[in-house]
């Protein structure tokens, strides 16, 4: 029997899509995109409708279309209408929700970040935005939202693909609430419970389930004075530089593995990624 990819329930004025594909870590498909395309289409047009939460994890966009050496329409196809999903998510008239529990990389953190609420929990373990280190870049919208990141934080994740956890996003701007993973089922029935989507509202109970959280000692937010000198540069080659005279001096672990990391990157992934997260403007960027 074939596993539905995407489970849409629908309860009152409140709309639920669920990622269905833990195993394959609910990688975005073709399948998947058309999907998620139909129902927001669907219920953006419908007047019953007041709320949209997502609930899941995802590992991204599935890279075996282009690992497979694939470069017909069908594959632009699937990159046009995921591009497109971002944009349509960004620019959604109605309130959405975000339930993020486990993996959130590339593409699908682009349907997690952009939401006016996205909840996180401590098994929010890993998001990233590895395309540069594979030799493609960093898209689906991520080039304007690490824009504005603070200082040279979005640089620094967009070149390198380093991890963040559910609380470190939070600390960074890229989710608005931390909720313990064992409440993340009430908040989910009282969301649905509320029957609207005002905003305040909405704010209102995700806050009753949310604690106020700071990255541990460890995180490399705390690094960000380090982060915002090197990466304060015009060029993937001046950034190397200023890492290697860091690496001269002090030579700690983390310095010494960013370098490495930048060194065994695709020179063309990091440079167009560069470019794009210092010229992004919104409209472009997601329409592009």
């Amino acid at each position: 029997m074939e596993i539905e990819v995407v489970l849409a329930v629908e309860v009152d004025h409140v709309k639920l899509i669920t990622l269905n594909r833990p195993r394959q870590l609910n990688v975005i498909s073709s399948k998947v995109v058309l999907l998620l395309v139909g129902f927001l289409e669907k219920w953006e047009k419908e007047d019953d409708t007041e709320l949209g939460a997502g609930r899941g994890f995802s590992a991204g966009g599935n890279l075996k279309m282009f690992s497979d050496g694939r470069s017909d329409d069908s594959c632009l196809e699937v990159v046009y209408r995921m591009y497109w999903l971002c944009y349509h998510i960004h620019t959604y008239k109605k309130t959405q929700v975000a339930l993020v529990h486990g993996i959130v990389m590339g593409g699908g953190g682009s349907l997690t970040v952009p939401l006016k609420f996205s909840v996180v929990t401590e098994k929010t373990v890993m998001f990233a935005v590895p395309e540069a280190s594979i030799g493609f870049h960093t898209d689906c919208s991520f080039s304007y939202i690490l824009s504005h990141l603070p200082g040279h934080l979005g640089e620094y994740l967009a070149l390198t693909g380093a991890r963040l956890n559910g609380k470190e996003m939070v600390a960074a701007g890229l989710a608005t609430h931390f909720v313990p993973s064992e409440k993340l089922a009430e908040l989910e029935k009282r969301l649905i419970s509320l029957n609207s989507g005002n905003e305040i509202a909405v704010k209102s109970v995700i806050e009753e389930f949310s604690l106020d959280v700071k990255p541990d000692e460890e995180s490399i937010l705390n690094k960000q004075s380090t982060i915002n000198k090197c990466f304060d540069k015009d060029s993937v080659e001046e950034i190397i530089k200023s890492f290697e005279a860091k690496a001269s001096i002090e030579g700690n672990g983390w310095i010494n593995a960013v370098l490495k990391g930048l060194k065994r990157s695709s020179p063309t992934g990091l440079k167009i990624t560069l470019r794009s997260v210092a010229t992004s403007s919104c409209h472009f960027i997601l329409v592009l």
